[in-house]
């Protein structure tokens, strides 16, 4: 785990509650190049990163580090003070994780971190509809997409649909009545045919591409 925030209260404070879970903090980081650097060194399996940074901004950073190569098997969260920080929905779309408030409660920050680390994805359905109303259509999707929705199955279709709604594996077993094993298939198949990254930017393009709407939320 590495953090990076321009606070250096924010660091200690969430080195303190992970290290009290029993998850490691190898690096801090207080600016955007200092995070670079530090993913590059000691390729964490995740990153807490701060949108509003000196030197290099959160957003660039997670951008620099997912493209390279050391960066491909990282999942980082975004942190910031505001819910609708017009930065966050671009963040997501470079393939950030998912995103926390920093006033985020110590069980919900070790449970995001250990979420994420799962590879599942950190979207709360109503935050997620309120970033969609207000930025879909005015940020492009970072992956280059080669392949559109009608390469999916009606099945994978349903899945694409339940996860943009925000519905975690568990849920979308239970909901389809299969197996987490057997929903972990589908949303590998998924990305593997439209290209993406992760499941997050598989939200982000059921919005774009209109298979979920954000009114379709009802979660």
């Amino acid at each position: 785990m590495v953090i990076a925030d321009d606070q250096m209260l924010v660091r200690s404070g969430f080195r303190l509650i992970l290290s009290s879970a029993g998850i490691p903090v190898v690096a801090e980081a207080a600016d955007g190049q200092e995070a670079v650097a530090a993913a590059l060194k000691h390729r964490p399996d995740v990153m807490l990163m701060d949108i509003r940074m000196p030197e290099m901004d959160g957003l660039e950073a997670t951008r620099r580090i997912l493209a390279s190569r050391s960066g491909q098997e990282m999942r980082i969260i975004i942190l910031t003070t505001f819910d609708l920080d017009k930065y966050v929905y671009a963040a997501l779309a470079a393939g950030a994780s998912g995103f926390l408030l920093k006033d985020v409660s110590p069980e919900h920050l070790i449970a995001a971190v250990r979420l994420v680390r799962c590879g599942d994805a950190l979207l709360a359905p109503s935050i997620t509809r309120r970033l969609v109303e207000r930025f879909a259509g005015h940020q492009p999707l970072a992956a280059e997409i080669s392949a559109n929705l009608s390469a999916l199955t009606p099945r994978e279709l349903e899945v694409l649909g339940l996860i943009a709604r925000g519905l975690s594996n568990a849920e979308l077993a239970a909901e389809l009545t299969v197996s987490e094993a057997t929903v972990k298939t589908h949303v590998a198949r998924i990305l593997t045919k439209l290209q993406l990254r992760d499941r997050v930017q598989a939200v982000v393009l059921a919005y774009e591409t209109g298979l979920v709407s954000p009114g379709g939320i009802s979660r």
